[in-house]
């Protein structure tokens, strides 16, 4: 590294690189032995330490390493050929460079006092007896060498430091050349240090971590001098928040640890109101190297902090009236039709053709109405998913013919699967269809003059985990950046009115994210749009294909069902159905009359329960106690709707609500004759109930 030329005539000169620091130390073990068996002893007990270990079988040998290797600890044989142990001690303490390093005599006949006098004259640590006890030997050898590990630590940092404190005087040689120059800026730093709307701050790193220094803006934000929260140490942390104390604490501390900090809390000002501060700071070090102050600066983000705040209340409140007016709008459509024909209905006898087109429409109006729900909770991820491992390849193939039907001629669709056969995910089938099917609608929206619509599969690896990624691409005309950021805000649309909901691409935001996956969106005007699904990856056995809802003739039966519903409208009309078609039906509104009846009354076939109910006790609660007074019972839960957004981990059968007769009563048959009652129903319908 050079310093450039500060004048004419100077020559840049070399300037020293600084200690490495960074390259971990090792201790090195020197162990002095003839014999070859007690050498390979102590390494074998020393090995565990991960320190260097080098062998000598002779004072000899040892001399001549230590001429030009260095050691952190050396192991001597007392009784050797030749130069025993005490002379190869002597010489090695009479040398400058070795005569601090720790010798560990080893001797197996030398034990009477005399000797280990003598070994400790002739300048050992430590006297080890053999045969050598392991444990020992390696104790003794580690806190020698964790002692030479911190002596050469020290005089590294100390290097360091000599290198910081060189170069520190270098600069300052180098800054004397522009002093002039500084001090004319100096004045004007100063004043604009002043003018800014910034504390600048020096605090002790010890609790209460009170001001050094404190710059006098601090007057202009809080309404306090500098000079009181000076003179007050604990004056500036008694004025923060309650509820903020801790975790400003917690942030300054931390700079002890990581070197920096940044924390926002609410400060009580002399005109008694809270302002928000951003404090953020480093920790400095002294010359010595040990931590001495925090260097901060204050920042007053009241404004920014309110201004924030009303932003995202707005979004919410926008957010809120575009879902509430989608759904008024949608849903009174709906509400026209079911009441116009109801009216019509009641009013006069007509026709029976046109009696059945009344009630069809009303039926038409009542299931876009729960399909609108359904796309409402999809979007909310709160509706009830039904997963299995899916092979996803197959499924696209298989679904492909519908999807090109659904988007017309003039729009080309193209596979391009993942070349493995079979790529599995975990999800509901029929929901990935219906996310497949709006993806493909809204493509064919976005090319009115026809193009081309491409499905792709591919498996992705990331530390998060293994995905499997369907992307769905059309040459559209592309969204703007306006548009791209509210696509998937319900009932947000840029189609014309009556030609889409804008609830579609919500529908399929909630769904992949319930399924533990996230949905990717790259668009450009012109250029057209990219759909990334992102479904976790199941390396479980392919589950077969979903069972076909239930055809041909209703059928009911007399067992005894026990009917449990809050809801008194729904109660009668399932009532009504339950009895007319034979079953004996006994009714409770809550989880607390259910179960005075399963512990007083008759036996029970079926209980039919809800699972949102009031009272603190739901239908899941009700079932397993009821399970436990009678085993035997079979149970059905139907819901419409799950706080948790979950369902697949309910271990009873569930039917949705709104629900058919002709699908409750075949869900019912099925459990009731089925030979396994609950788990071999809940299998079979897993996707129609």
């Amino acid at each position: 590294m050079t310093s450039p030329a500060t004048g004419s005539g100077h020559v840049p000169v070399e300037r020293p690189e600084p200690p490495d620091l960074s390259t971990p130390l090792q201790g090195r073990v020197l162990i002095v032995d003839d014999d070859e068996r007690n050498a390979f002893a102590a390494v074998q007990a020393l090995e565990e330490l991960g320190h260097e270990l080098v062998v000598a079988r002779s004072g000899e040998e040892a001399l001549r390493r230590l001429l030009n290797e260095e050691f952190a600890v050396i192991l001597l044989d007392l009784h050797m050929p030749g130069m025993d142990g005490y002379e190869t001690a002597e010489l090695i303490r009479s040398r400058k460079r070795t005569s601090r390093t720790p010798i560990v005599f080893l001797t197996a006949i030398f034990r009477d006092e005399a000797h280990v006098f003598q070994a400790y004259s002739a300048g050992a640590v430590d006297v080890v007896f053999k045969p050598v006890d392991p444990f020992i030997l390696k104790s003794k050898v580690a806190v020698l060498v964790d002692l030479y590990l911190k002596t050469e630590e020290v005089k590294r940092q100390s290097a360091y430091q000599q290198w910081l404190l060189d170069e520190h005087a270098r600069v300052k040689a180098e800054a004397e050349e522009t002093e002039r120059t500084l001090r004319q800026t100096e004045a004007r730093q100063q004043m604009i240090l002043q003018s800014l709307p910034i504390i600048f701050t020096s605090r002790s790193v010890e609790p209460p971590h009170a001001p050094l220094f404190i710059s006098q803006a601090v007057k202009d934000i809080t309404g306090f001098p500098a000079e009181r929260f000076m003179s007050e140490p604990d004056f500036g942390m008694s004025r923060i928040h309650p509820d903020d104390v801790d975790a400003v604490r917690e942030a300054i501390g931390s700079a002890l640890r990581t070197g920096q900090y940044a924390t926002e809390f609410r400060w009580l000002c002399a005109d008694g109101q809270y302002r928000v501060l951003l404090d953020q700071g480093v920790l400095a070090p002294t010359i010595d190297g040990t931590p001495q102050e925090i260097f901060g600066v204050l920042l007053d983000t009241t404004d920014r902090r309110l201004l924030e705040e009303q932003l995202a209340q707005a979004r919410k409140m926008e957010a809120v009236g575009q879902l509430t007016g989608g759904v008024a709008h949608d849903f009174n459509n709906l509400l026209t039709v079911v009441l116009g024909n109801v009216d019509m209905l009641s009013r006069k006898a007509e026709e029976p053709d046109r009696r059945a087109r009344r009630i069809d429409a009303i039926r038409q109006a009542a299931e876009r109405g729960r399909d609108l729900t359904r796309q409402l909770l999809a979007f909310s991820r709160r509706q009830h998913l039904r997963p299995m491992n899916v092979d996803v390849n197959r499924l696209i193939r298989e679904f492909t013919p519908l999807i090109r039907q659904a988007v017309g001629e003039s729009v080309t669709v193209e596979l391009a699967l993942h070349e493995e056969t079979v790529i599995c995910s975990h999800v509901d089938p029929t929901q990935l269809e219906t996310a497949l099917l709006n993806l493909a609608v809204n493509a064919r929206d976005a090319m009115p003059e026809g193009g081309a619509l491409s499905i792709a599969t591919a498996v992705e690896h990331a530390p998060a985990g293994d995905f499997v990624a369907i992307s769905v691409k059309d040459t559209g005309v592309g969204m703007s950046p306006e548009v791209r950021d509210r696509v998937f805000e319900p009932f947000f649309t840029t189609k014309e009115v009556g030609k889409g909901s804008g609830l579609g691409l919500s529908q399929v935001y909630g769904f992949v994210r319930q399924s533990e996956g996230e949905v990717q969106l790259d668009s450009a005007m012109g250029r057209g749009s990219t759909f990334r699904l992102r479904l976790p990856l199941s390396k479980e056995v392919i589950e077969d294909v979903r069972a076909e809802p239930p055809e041909g003739e209703i059928v009911g039966g007399d067992e005894r069902i026990l009917l449990v519903e809050d809801d008194a409208t729904v109660l009668a009309m399932t009532f009504d159905l339950l009895t007319g078609l034979g079953y004996q039906v006994t009714t409770a509104t809550s989880a607390a009359e259910a179960l005075e009846l399963l512990r007083t009354s008759e036996e029970f076939d079926l209980l039919f329960t809800d699972v949102v109910m009031p009272g603190g006790v739901s239908g899941v609660s009700l079932a397993k106690t009821a399970r436990e007074l009678r085993p035997a019972l079979t149970v059905l839960l139907s819901s419409g709707f799950l706080r948790d957004g979950g369902g697949e981990d309910l271990e009873f059968p569930l039917l949705d609500k709104p629900y058919e007769t002709a699908v409750m009563a075949a869900r019912i048959r099925t459990l009731l004759d089925g030979p396994n009652g609950d788990s071999a129903s809940a299998a079979g319908w897993a996707a129609t109930g």
